[in-house]
């Protein structure tokens, strides 16, 4: 089996860091710039750390599809309640 596209700019590979979803053309985990995100770094300052090897665009995707794969298994999610 071999590089499946999840978006425009993700894909998974089972050559390239055991199949997780990276951003299309590298190794960068899409995990690691979503962690990135919700530590809420700024997307220009990611961008600079990946060497520019990933784009706005691509983040936007990472963070639509994160979105969107919590709202479909959001009751399969064990959250502790956030503190205020």
């Amino acid at each position: 089996m071999g590089a499946k596209l999840i978006g425009r700019y993700i894909v998974t590979d089972p050559k390239i860091c055991h199949g997780k979803p990276t951003f299309r053309g590298t190794r960068i985990m899409v995990s690691d710039v979503l962690e990135q995100v919700a530590h809420g770094m700024a997307w220009e300052t990611i961008i600079e750390d990946w060497h520019g090897s990933i784009t706005k665009e691509a983040i936007a995707e990472a963070v639509q599809l994160a979105a969107q794969a919590l709202l479909k298994h959001a009751d399969e999610f064990i959250l502790t309640p956030a503190s205020v």
